[in-house]
């Protein structure tokens, strides 16, 4: 998960205290804002049901009113705590913090809780409509909308939300996959342009299609999936195997239709838009792919041939993100542009012994990161032999948020419920909500190539890829 801390902004209590919010940014988009003690209050339940010992430090408090230059040393340093944070899976995946960014996005945006009536769409258009509360997170309304359409609930987390904007040309662009630390309505609400909650695969690896196929209302989804990745261009065929994949189509062989489709170059795959690398030369124009555990590059050399790159996930040995360019000097003032440049850096390795660093500048980097990381995720989740998680995985439980006044909520966390049911209470201590997530046994990669490491510039934390295996001569 890409988090940060990009600014503050000064704000009133309603009493007309000031203070200093600072803005959490998760995943490219804004989520919520905090003040320092929020933060610190979190922190200190985090430390009671995780290692302390290994437990990032958080900055330490202040007894005097902050300087400007002090407010942004802090912004640096609960940014650096938070990434930290984010990057133990443990904790990202603990109900403490979830349900925690859940509330300051509702807390954030001012969103009372309400009834409302969701719409979810797949991949054709078909509707579905979804009661709910405007504080409902992800995975309950995901729960519902496969409810409805009968999929079994053993299937559920095969699939999830995604938000998906319809550019002016046609054409459909994932822009992220919606978490369970935020409310879908309200993240929708709030994101600019005309953006769709879409429910498509969750998952990379199509040898899960063989299972998911027996079903009626997943081979449904998929079909629907693919007959609009290959109207889209996202799956290559030519001329021959379109007009049997439109017979099979006709006569609704959806089934016939998939096992056809699944043999075609990028079934499976992600498109991002065209942007730039600087491999195999810098400036280079290329279209990547994510998908068969690999970032897939395609890039035209002069004379109009198309040339292929592979980069495998198991040879990248760390990838990060870097911000850039997002100060304009246009002569007569400095701005901060509004959609700053990024860059996807990983680390890999061409041959034995030979680690590079390949750079890929889209706006769309920081999704290029979560799939590369959700590839990871699966990758050691079939490794170890654990399961999909299934709706009775998430159990209820409760935690003491603080509001930004200082008073405090009891966040009680229903099981599979349909909201999060807030209490006030002016003190107390509660036991952290517990998540059962099937047990993945990581490992760091080990020191005998740290000395051919590059020093990237100034960006997010690197990401240590646990799919990481040094390849031998063999191999390469």
């Amino acid at each position: 998960m890409h988090f940060s801390i990009p600014d503050t902004q000064e704000c009133t209590e309603d009493n007309g205290t000031a203070y200093t919010g600072y803005n959490i940014h998760i995943n490219g988009e804004y989520h919520c804002t905090v003040r320092y003690k929020q933060l610190h209050n979190l922190h200190e339940q985090l430390k009671k049901y995780h290692d302390s010992d290994d437990f990032p430090v958080f900055p330490p408090k202040k007894f005097w009113p902050l300087t400007v230059g002090q407010i942004e040393e802090r912004r640096y340093l609960l940014e650096k705590y938070i990434q930290a944070v984010g990057q133990n899976p443990l904790i990202l995946n603990a109900e403490l913090f979830n349900a925690f960014l859940l509330t300051a996005q509702q807390e954030s945006t001012g969103t009372p809780a309400h009834e409302v009536v969701l719409n979810v769409f797949l991949m054709n258009g078909y509707k579905v409509e979804v009661n709910s509360s405007s504080n409902e997170r992800t995975y309950s309304v995901l729960e519902k909308v496969c409810n409805q359409i009968n999929l079994p609930s053993m299937y559920v987390y095969y699939f999830s939300l995604f938000l998906i904007q319809r550019e002016e040309n046609g054409d459909l662009v994932v822009i992220r996959k919606l978490q369970d630390f935020e409310s879908p309505y309200i993240s929708q609400k709030n994101i600019k342009g005309n953006h769709k909650i879409m429910l498509r695969k969750s998952y990379w690896d199509i040898d899960y299609d063989l299972e998911l196929m027996l079903d009626t209302a997943a081979l449904n989804i998929i079909y629907v999936q693919t007959v609009s990745d290959i109207e889209r261009g996202w799956i290559l065929c030519n001329k021959g195997v379109r007009e049997q994949l439109a017979t099979l189509q006709a006569r609704g062989a959806k089934k016939e239709y998939l096992e056809l489709a699944r043999t075609l170059k990028y079934y499976g795959y992600i498109q991002f838009k065209p942007c730039l690398c600087d491999y195999p030369v810098p400036g280079s124009k290329v279209i990547i792919s994510a998908g068969d555990k690999e970032l897939n590059l395609r890039v035209e050399i002069p004379g109009g041939e198309i040339k292929e790159g592979s980069f495998k996930v198991t040879r990248m040995r760390c990838w990060r993100i870097t911000t850039h360019n997002d100060i304009i000097d246009n002569g007569e003032e400095t701005v901060l542009r509004k959609d700053p440049e990024m860059d996807l850096s990983f680390e890999y390795l061409m041959a034995k012994e030979k680690l590079q660093w390949i750079t890929v500048t889209s706006e769309q980097a920081i999704l290029m990161s979560v799939c590369l990381q959700s590839i990871v995720d699966e990758l050691m989740l079939k490794k170890t032999g654990a399961r999909m998680k299934e709706p009775q995985d998430y159990r209820g439980g409760s935690f003491c948020y603080m509001k930004r006044d200082g008073s405090s909520l009891i966040i009680t966390v229903s099981q599979s419920s349909s909201t999060d049911t807030l209490s006030s209470t002016s003190n107390g201590t509660s036991r952290s909500p517990v998540r059962s997530e099937p047990t993945i046994s990581m490992r760091r990669l080990s020191e005998k190539l740290s000395s051919l490491t590059g020093k990237p510039s100034k960006s997010q934390p690197l990401v240590e890829n646990d799919a990481f295996e040094g390849i031998g001569d063999d191999d390469l």
